[in-house]
Formats: structure tokens, sequence, C-alpha cells
């Protein structure tokens, strides 16, 4: 690299600080700082070369910068690539070392040569050095991926399937809220942006909410829009949001004076996330359907949320008979389905499960062993404990008066385990996509490099 050029620019900095106009002055200071940052970017790279770093008591380049450069080892790696770079294209050398492009600039032709070929980028240094000294490096950078998409079309596909690798999607309850994280893949992705941008543009001059504001609300639009009218039937019921409330707590959320009202119930839960409180309940109860039920509460004994034999003492469940229809019908019915949610409080029986859309499974089987559409021999499940089931993996047992026992298919009692069992599941599985990626990019590094 030829520090001529950088001394030059140096010196008409100097210049135009001394006797030059502001703006004049600027642009030679841009000019030499960038030039400087060439320049620097070439010593570092023979300072890798001649390892001068080591007589310094360093173990590699990153260390020597973040130590003497206070530089990140972000920085300094950057920096180590651009040098071979510089080398390679004389042209883009001369181009930085005169201060006509930044450092920035040069890191885009080193992804060049990475993903495009050093050769092709030898052949077009001067049309993308038009490019680069007139226009921002997210500009050049744009230019150079449509450049790699020509030259090897194959690799848009190859990014496509990635992402579907690694696509996911989670929705996680924490205090105060919910968090969203995930990767979409490009198709799911494309859909979700086409629509919140749609819903989180402004609505008129007067709209003065943040973009986070129109965006969170658009999610929450979107939602309503779904859960109104887009989602299908399962059984001829819709899934909603659900919460579950006393009577007393209800009533004193809706009351006109929530500061001076002291609710005698407990606190309203919504399915899913958890207990909430009387402000929230009032926002949710202004657009909801109320559905009242009457219910007869008590304590579980093993663990399970659907137990109820306090002391081990069978109760009458003589209103649950009311909505007994035996044989006569294989569904439950609304009001079977609006007790057993009411039952859970909205949540899969299983134990250590969360999930709250709910299947109506029947303890004794329909057909295989005869099951009556009763409410005590039916429970509220999430369609994978449903599936488990069905598989014989998860066994369920009624006692009859609302309770519910749940073992493997060794019949060993379910509680912690099952879940912890669940969780090492889903552990296991994101392992072995992690160990898939791991030797996929060791095959690509093997492979032979053709330019």
């Amino acid at each position: 690299m030829n520090s001529r050029l950088t001394i030059e620019a140096m010196r008409a900095a100097a210049y135009a600080i001394e006797s030059a106009s502001d703006l004049d002055a600027v642009r030679a200071i841009q000019a030499a700082q960038d030039a400087l940052d060439a320049e620097k970017a070439a010593r570092i790279g023979a300072i890798r070369v001649s390892r001068s770093f080591e007589l310094e008591g360093a173990s590699s380049v990153a260390t020597w910068a973040k130590n003497e450069l206070r530089l990140n080892a972000r920085e300094a790696k950057a920096m180590e690539r651009a040098a071979p770079t510089l080398e390679q294209l004389p042209k883009v050398a001369e181009a930085a070392a005169s201060g006509l492009i930044r450092l920035a600039h040069v890191h885009i032709f080193t992804y060049g040569i990475r993903h495009v070929g050093a050769q092709l980028m030898i052949e077009s240094q001067d049309w993308l050095l038009d490019v680069a000294r007139h226009w921002e490096p997210a500009e050049l950078f744009d230019v150079m991926k449509k450049l790699k998409a020509a030259v090897h079309p194959e690799s848009l596909d190859d990014a496509w399937k990635k992402g579907m690798d690694k696509a996911d999607f989670q929705v996680q309850p924490v205090p105060g809220g919910y968090h969203v994280t995930g990767f979409l893949d490009v198709t799911a992705g494309a859909k979700l942006q086409a629509v919140l941008d749609a819903l989180s543009a402004p609505r008129d001059a007067d709209d003065l909410r943040t973009g986070a504001e129109r965006r969170v609300q658009a999610v929450e639009d979107l939602a309503d829009s779904v859960l109104e009218h887009g989602l299908p039937s399962d059984k001829g019921f819709r899934p909603q949001m659900t919460v579950h409330a006393d009577a007393d707590t209800l009533d004193d959320a809706l009351s006109d004076d929530l500061q001076e009202s002291a609710a005698p119930g407990e606190p309203a839960t919504l399915a899913g996330y958890g207990q909430i409180g009387p402000m929230l309940l009032s926002l949710i109860a202004c657009h909801a359907d109320v559905t009242p039920v009457l219910t007869h509460r008590q304590p579980a004994m093993d663990g399970s949320r659907l137990s109820n034999q306090p002391g081990g003492r069978r109760v009458p469940r003589t209103q649950s008979q009311v909505l007994n229809v035996g044989r006569t019908q294989r569904f439950a019915t609304r009001k079977q389905r609006i007790a057993v949610l009411a039952r859970q409080e909205g949540v899969c029986a299983a134990p250590g499960c969360s999930h709250t859309h709910l299947e109506i499974h029947h303890v004794l089987w329909w057909h295989d062993h005869g099951g009556p559409t009763d409410l005590d021999l039916m429970v509220g499940l999430c369609s994978r404990c449903h599936h488990l089931v069905h598989r014989e993996l998860l066994r369920i047992t009624a006692d009859g008066i609302g309770g519910f026992s749940f073992t493997d298919r060794d019949n060993r009692a379910l509680l912690a385990g099952y879940h912890q069992r669940q969780a090492a599941h889903r552990e296991l599985g994101r392992i072995r996509k992690v160990a898939a990626r791991v030797a996929q990019r060791r095959r690509e590094r093997s492979a032979p490099f053709i330019t």
C-alpha cells in the first residue's frame, strides 16, 4: 500500500484546518481519517504476518490491539481481514490510501473476495470503486449481495434452506408481559412483515405514537382479527383467550372506583400466563363475553390441578350429573367444555404442561372402551399431550368425582418428572439441530475452493 498517498491526505487536512472553510476542512479531515484507517489496517496485517505482537507479550493481534489501541476483538479481526484485501485489490488500496473510500468499504470488498471470488473482484474493481466513491457502505453492500446472487444463484436457495433449519418462534410469559423470541424463514417472515407494515402505518397526520407503540398495537390488532374471524373451529368451538375470575373479583374490577374497592375473592387468572390485577381484568372484561360457571372447589391432594379428594374423602358431584350425556353424543357439549375449562383454569391437565389450546379427551376411550361423554370422565389436554395418551406413553385414570391421576406407560406417577422429561426431549432436539449445523459447516469448510 502506498503510504505517500496517506501522507498527502494528512497534509491536505492540516492545510485545510489552518486556512480553509469549515466545510472544506471537515471534508479534508474525513479523507485523512479514512486514509489513516486504511494505513492502520495494512500495518496490523503486517504485524500479524511478522508476529511482532509476541515481542510485547501478546498472544494475538487482537490481544495486542485491545491493550495498546483500545480496540475490541471484532474491530481488530476486521482490520486483520482488510489487510489481505488491500494487497489483492491494488486499486482499492490506492483509493483507501487517498481517503476516497472508507475502511467500511474495504470490509465489503473483503466480503466480496470471500463470497464472490477473488478473480471476479479484481476484474470488477473499477465499477465497484465508482459505487464506493459516491455511496455509503450500505449501498455498496447491497450491490455486492446482488453480484453474489448473480454469480452464485444457488447460494440464495442454500440460505433459504439454512433459514428453515433455524426457524423457531416462542412466546413466553414473564413478569409484566410476554417475551417474544425466534427466527422466521423467508416466506414466514415476509408474510408477517407485510401484515405488520400495513397495520403499523400511521393512521393519519395526528398519529403521534412511536414506532414501537404502533408495532405492538399492530400485533394486538392482528390477534384480535384472527381470534374474532380467522381461526377455524375445533369441533364447533373457536379458540379464544380465557380469563377465570371469581364473581366477587369480577364485580369489584368492574366497579366505578378500583382504588377504593377491595376484592374479597382470589385474583383473576389469565390462562397460560397467571394471575392478573383488577385494572387489567377490567380492561379485558370490557371487550369480553362473560360466562357464569357455578363451581365447588376442593383442595388438591396429589399435586394435580384436577384432584378433588380432600383427605381421601369422596364428595358427591350431583351438579356434574346434570351435564352428563352418556353414549348419546360422542363430542363434549358446549356446557361440558366450559365446565372442563373452568375446572382446569384453561390450562392443559397434564402435569407440567401450560398449553392453553385444549382438546377434550375421554378418559375411558369412546371407541375402545365404550366411554361415556360424562363430565367427570373427560379431561382437557393440549394436542401434544393428547397424542401421548393415544400412543399410550401417558396414561390417565379418573376417580369418578372429577379428579385424575397421571402415570407413564410403566404406571409410574407423573408430577414434576413428566415436565422434566418433556423439557429434556425438547433440549435434545435443540442439541441435534446445533450438531447438524456444525457438521454442515465442517463439510463446507472442507470442500475445495474454486475461483
